[in-house]
């Protein structure tokens, strides 16, 4: 039995889909919760880019819109070299749900990895993810 490909996370946000697709595909709603600085150009194949204050920047893809239910983008892999050119997909998938939305969070691509690099991805980003998502809540609750 091989290593896990995939992070998955569902959440319940008592807010309405578009708010929540806002906070996922705008740069000013990335910036508020996700990093502290960041850009989109939304469309398959556009460009994305994520800062985060005395951190690093971090350059992705996006891949899949489909407006205000799915966005993907693919971005490099925690621990590996910057110049790495392996990535993970990430994507949201946003679903009406009383009294707001559900929330989808699916991140592929870690069995590519060795296993020394994967146990780094893997659970920085299972931690990340966790991490994340409740400054997404936070951010959405008090705007």
């Amino acid at each position: 039995m091989g290593l896990p490909d995939r992070i998955e996370r569902t959440m319940p946000i008592a807010h309405p889909p578009e708010k929540v697709w806002a906070a996922l595909t705008t740069a000013e709603g990335l910036g508020a919760w996700f990093g502290n600085e960041a850009t989109i150009d939304l469309r398959p194949g556009g460009s994305a880019q994520m800062r985060w204050a005395g951190g690093p920047t971090v350059e992705m893809r996006v891949e899949r819109v489909e407006e205000p239910t799915v966005f993907g983008f693919t971005w490099p892999i925690y621990g590996l070299p910057e110049d790495d050119p392996r990535r993970t997909y990430v994507e949201f998938t946003l679903e009406s749900a009383s009294p707001g939305t559900r929330l989808t969070v699916v991140e592929t691509g870690f069995a590519q990895l060795p296993e020394d690099a994967y146990r780094k991805a893997y659970d920085g980003n299972t931690e990340g993810w966790a991490k994340e998502l409740g400054e997404l809540a936070d951010y959405l609750d008090a705007a």
